[in-house]
């Protein structure tokens, strides 16, 4: 655990600190609501006077009050000199970086701003085949090559792992020997399945060659608050990490950090690229629910011991139930360093049930709500708010779901495990950014065969692609689709939803 103290804030600055608070942009924003002032500047509901009722009645009219614009007294996200700076500065200490931004457009735009500011057109991203759409959309916007890495695939469990400092390295040389030059690595750690990379070994391949480390870590703003927790991102050695700080942390939905070390990137260049991306109108909200966030972990130092030992106890119980399976690093060949202990992934397919079929049936019939669903398995994330008695109940869902199947199923022959390898065979023929911005025309999905592909396809969650455009559709990625869609899975990226058709570059 961190030593948690407050950062110190320079002379300069301590005027436009709000001096004794411990989450100064809660307090300003609070301050400056509590002021009777005639109000003459946006949003148009004038601080909750002029507010829809219907919202207002669901939210409260606290919300609307506090959603304040870009006042003199709630400092400016781009160029922050008070209370904005003053919080990010205490972030970056609780999180054990040296700088720390604040973002109101997710991980995504954190995302999008750490490759525009590593790579100029051109130059290549090493990246993970199971990446989210976020890095998909960022070498749109940059510019950069992809070069895919292959993460191992664990097909009785259809799900996707880390990927390896060896691989990095390979990618790397590759490269080299080509004359390619390499803006930066990109890795996702932990996946959302909670498995971790050694990103201490990728990073000890790239800064002897001057490359810097980006790491998706949107699934990890938790890690660095309990010792049992993997290392984070930073801790490892890391340039760029992102995290969404709304997932097992406590801000508002739509919040992220984008936190920074080192000297191999440049911070400024970093700051510019999020004003292209960010809204120039932020919410103070979002913003604030940072801080607030902040806060709390500050105060709280024991605070994720509890949901750990919640979640120990509940794997515990899960995997001793006839036909249920638990995710694990033995699950995987490579030697991952860590899982999430706090991500419960459950396999019924010992049951004779899709993970789609055990997640209706949880929801249906027993009122459990999952994080993630896949073809097969469903995963649990427990988090500062998981009760007791939800973890109860889920065990004992799961046992009915056991009694119910394992014998009523044991009689009929196994499913043949129909699930394709959806990443493996890929044949990229233009960049995400050439394929995003040539003329298309929509085939029918069975006679996209060979074609190449010009739309992001991506079952959502968890939001990994199974097809990039530049891409050719392969049998296996086609196999893949059909049967998402048999299953009734929201496509994400698609123009057609219903997956008949797809769009496919006009060359």
């Amino acid at each position: 655990m961190p030593r948690i103290s407050e950062p110190e804030v320079s002379p300069a600055e301590s005027s436009a600190v709000i001096q004794g608070g411990t989450a100064p942009l809660v307090q300003a924003l609070q301050s400056t609501a509590s002021q009777d002032v005639a109000c003459f500047h946006f949003p148009g509901h004038n601080r909750g006077k002029a507010a829809p009722s219907s919202l207002s009645k669901l939210i409260g009219s606290g919300a609307f009050l506090h959603d304040l614009p870009e006042l003199p007294e709630l400092d400016d996200l781009f160029s922050p000199k008070g209370v904005i700076l003053d919080a990010q500065k205490r972030a970056a200490q609780l999180f054990g970086s040296s700088k720390t931004w604040f973002l109101v457009n997710g991980t995504t735009c954190g995302i999008q701003a750490s490759v525009m500011a590593t790579c100029f057109p051109g130059d290549y991203l090493i990246v993970p085949r199971n990446c989210h759409i976020s890095v998909i959309s960022a070498l749109v916007l940059s510019g950069a090559v992809p070069k895919y890495i292959i993460p191992e695939y664990n097909s009785s469990w259809d799900i996707a792992g880390g990927i390896t400092p060896l691989q990095v390295d390979k990618a790397v040389k590759e490269l080299e020997e080509d004359g390619k030059r390499v803006g930066a690595v990109l890795v996702t750690s932990p996946t959302y399945h909670g498995v971790c990379s050694n990103v201490q070994g990728i990073v000890s391949v790239c800064h002897p060659r001057g490359i810097p480390v980006i790491v998706d870590e949107a699934h990890g703003a938790h890690f660095r608050f309990h010792d049992s927790l993997p290392s984070t991102a930073i801790e490892q050695g890391a340039d760029l990490a992102v995290q969404s700080t709304h997932k097992v942390l406590c801000s508002l939905t739509q919040s992220s950090m984008l936190h920074t070390a080192g000297d191999l990137v440049n911070v400024d260049q970093v700051s510019q690229c999020l004003q292209v991306l960010q809204s120039s109108s932020p919410s103070y909200l979002l913003l604030s629910s940072l801080d607030a966030a902040r806060d709390h972990l500050s105060k709280n130092t024991n605070i994720f011991e509890e949901p750990l030992a919640i979640a120990s106890e509940t794997k515990d119980q899960l995997v001793i139930i006839p036909g249920i399976s638990v995710l694990d690093l033995p699950c995987f060949a490579s030697d991952f360093p860590a899982i999430d202990q706090l991500r419960l992934t459950l396999s019924a397919s010992d049951l004779q049930l899709s993970g789609y079929e055990a997640d209706d049936i949880l929801y249906e019939g027993h009122q459990i709500v999952s994080e993630l669903v896949g073809t097969r398995s469903v995963t649990f994330t427990v988090n500062l708010g998981t009760r007791v008695q939800d973890v109860e109940k889920l065990v004992q869902s799961a046992k009915h779901l056991s009694e119910k199947y394992f014998f009523a199923n044991s009689s009929k022959p196994m499913k043949e495990n129909c699930v394709c390898r959806p990443l493996d065979k890929i044949s990229v023929h233009l960049t995400p950014r050439e394929a995003f911005f040539s003329k298309k025309r929509r085939v029918r999905i069975e006679d996209s065969l060979g074609e190449i592909c010009g739309e992001l396809i991506c079952p959502y969650p968890p939001g990994i692609p199974v097809l990039i455009p530049g891409e050719v559709v392969t049998h296996d990625s086609l196999s893949y689709l059909m049967n998402v869609r048999h299953q009734g899975i929201t496509i994400s990226g698609a123009a057609d939803v219903e997956l008949n058709s797809i769009l496919v570059c006009n060359l």
